[in-house]
């Protein structure tokens, strides 16, 4: 066969391929098993594994491994879904940029963020950013920083807010606020009687950190504060959400950095303490980012309330 012929044979078969084996496909790897996938969307089985088959063969590939315990993806599998999960979030997103309004008052906008919600100024924007647009239809999404970035690009995300200022080609940024570090710890804890607490502390703690994001600033940080390795806590890193890292440290196994958007999910028996250096507190600064070219009428009106909420301080005059 020649190459000629072979790419003819892929265009083919990528013209064949629909909607509706990707979303099946994907929803039966979110479900583990084609059963429970064909039930949950109210498909027939036998229909439902028909158009799995179907899109592995045009693909030309095997994307699940099939056993009694249900199913999970191949190794090519896992890379299909992921591009299949792409083109999905696409297409919708091409059809709630069709049905928006141009002033921006009605329409589709999707935040990103990989911080918490549970109080701060992120939260409180997002909240009268809705009543100040109730038609609009807003959809947050929380995910991993390399994720979002990757969903900026794409544009199947709007704008992305956390901590600390991505440098990306065609990626605009806006300084937004600062937010205190904090530490928590158990309430028993022999730190919890002080009102603040300083960095050198720490030094013979355990501090438990998530291995998702904004785990990454907050270790920088510590790093930067107690630069000898000698005066630095031992760091426990678990491949768990910041929620549960609050539970460990509720439970007495460590101790923990938060900033103060985290502390609106309250566990029982944990406290937090500000964190301090010999200038005062320690902050970190979040950022917006946007795709310069994204003409989406409601981020414009998005953007402008997050100006008009943090205006930036006024350049330092030249001496």
């Amino acid at each position: 066969m020649t190459e000629t012929e072979i790419r003819n044979n892929q265009r083919s078969a990528a013209r064949a391929i629909d909607l509706q084996q990707l979303r099946l496909a994907v929803a039966a790897c979110d479900y583990g098993s084609f059963r429970r996938a064909a039930e949950a969307l109210s498909i027939k089985h036998n229909a439902f594994s028909r158009a799995v088959g179907q899109l592995e063969h045009l693909v030309g590939t095997s994307l699940f491994e099939r056993s009694s315990g249900g199913i999970k993806p191949t190794l090519t599998g896992r890379t299909v879904l992921r591009i299949a999960r792409l083109i999905l979030e696409q297409v919708d997103m091409l059809v709630a940029t069709g049905k928006s309004g141009g002033r921006g008052e009605t329409g589709h906008l999707v935040v990103g963020f990989f911080t918490s919600m549970s109080t701060g100024n992120l939260r409180a924007t997002i909240g009268e950013f809705k009543k100040l647009l109730p038609e609009l239809e807003l959809t947050t999404s929380e995910r991993s920083r390399f994720r979002l970035m990757n969903a900026l690009r794409s544009g199947t995300v709007d704008v992305v807010v956390g901590p600390g200022r991505l440098h990306l080609r065609d990626i605009r940024s806006l300084l937004l606020w600062s937010e205190r570090i904090l530490i928590s710890l158990p309430q028993d804890h022999c730190l919890a009687a002080r009102e603040i607490i300083y960095w050198t502390d720490l030094r013979n703690e355990k501090i438990l950190l998530s291995e998702y994001d904004p785990g990454r600033e907050l270790e920088d940080l510590l790093i930067s504060k107690l630069m000898l390795p000698d005066d630095r806590p031992k760091i426990e890193r678990h491949d768990v959400s910041r929620g549960i890292i609050k539970s460990l440290t509720s439970m007495g196994i460590g101790l923990s950095l938060a900033m103060e958007s985290d502390i609106g999910a309250s566990f029982a028996g944990l406290v937090y303490r500000e964190l301090q250096d010999g200038t005062g507190p320690s902050r970190v600064d979040f950022y917006a980012h946007w795709r310069e070219d994204n003409e989406n009428p409601a981020l414009k009106r998005f953007l402008n309330l997050l100006k008009e909420r943090y205006p930036s301080p006024p350049p330092a005059l030249g001496v």
